[in-house]
């Protein structure tokens, strides 16, 4: 039996357009990702950092069918910040970024019948995650965006300022190198430096993982193992959930002050092993 179609309209996000002769090599300086990898039917995922390398913002990026722009999904909390933001290194780049109307969609299970008639692509995180689709406007019949929401949970995706902390988390504890949001050949971006030695010195101590219990606590609510802090929780909703783990205590339970358990998981995707467990 062949899965149906789920479509999900997320109206907490965004889309900017990019365009100008300069928009590539002016965003490649910048993100985490390869932005010549984007193509139409090929999107890609990346991040905006910190000097320091530290999360500030990510994205999917997305060519636009005519060729002359790139568009770039985000959080629509973040877009006017993003933009401001990415136009303060504009300096003398022929770049403009400009607001959209596109609506956004996820789909997931079968394919979705309108992917070869609007711009849209698989996500470039992980193939169970579906199909990412920017519509001229919210599509008739569209789940609501909770149903989405379970899914990526299910999955152990981030979703943005929900998940991670601007200005403080490293894309390495967020998993972007495992959902294929790094690029490690594309040369100097902004905070690659400390991405890089994170990743060779072995210097991550705490992962983005998920978690399940019948009552997860609210995103910031300390998380323990023997009493000692253990980390502390991210997104969830019905009883799934994402917490940001030390890895030297992923295993095992967790428990919140006022004693609700919370289980942690490591999804397959993911391979970690006895040496990623750093201590305190």
């Amino acid at each position: 039996m062949v899965d149906p179609t789920h479509l999900a309209h997320l109206p907490d996000r965004a889309v900017l357009a990019l365009s100008g002769l300069d928009r590539h090599s002016f965003l490649q300086g910048l993100v985490s990702n390869d932005v010549t990898a984007v193509a139409p039917g090929h999107a890609v995922w990346a991040a905006l950092l910190t000097a320091q390398g530290r999360w500030v913002a990510d994205f999917f990026l997305f060519a636009d069918p005519d060729g002359t722009r790139l568009l770039l999904e985000c959080e629509a909390a973040q877009a006017a910040m993003l933009r401001q933001r990415l136009l303060r290194y504009r300096l003398r780049s022929d770049v403009s970024i400009d607001e959209t109307g596109f609506a956004v969609h996820a789909a997931w299970g079968a394919v979705p019948p309108m992917l070869d008639s609007t711009i849209g692509a698989p996500d470039p995180r992980l193939a169970e995650a579906g199909w990412r689709l920017l519509l001229p406007r919210p599509a008739e019949g569209a789940a609501d965006h909770a149903a989405y929401d379970a899914h990526r949970l299910a999955l152990g995706l981030p979703d943005g300022s929900r998940d991670c902390e601007e200005g403080k988390t490293l894309l390495l504890e967020a998993n972007f190198e495992a959902l294929n949001g790094i690029s490690w050949t594309k040369g100097c971006y902004m905070g690659q430096e400390l991405t890089a030695r994170t990743r060779y010195r072995g210097l991550v101590k705490r992962k983005l993982l998920p978690v399940s219990g019948t009552a997860l606590p609210p995103p910031g609510t300390p998380l323990l193992q023997a009493g000692k802090e253990a980390g502390h929780m991210a997104s969830s909703r019905d009883g799934q959930g994402l917490a940001m783990v030390r890895l030297a205590h992923r295993s095992g339970e967790l428990t919140t002050e006022d004693g609700h358990s919370v289980q942690v998981h490591i999804p397959a995707w993911l391979p970690l092993s006895e040496a990623d467990a750093p201590g305190d």
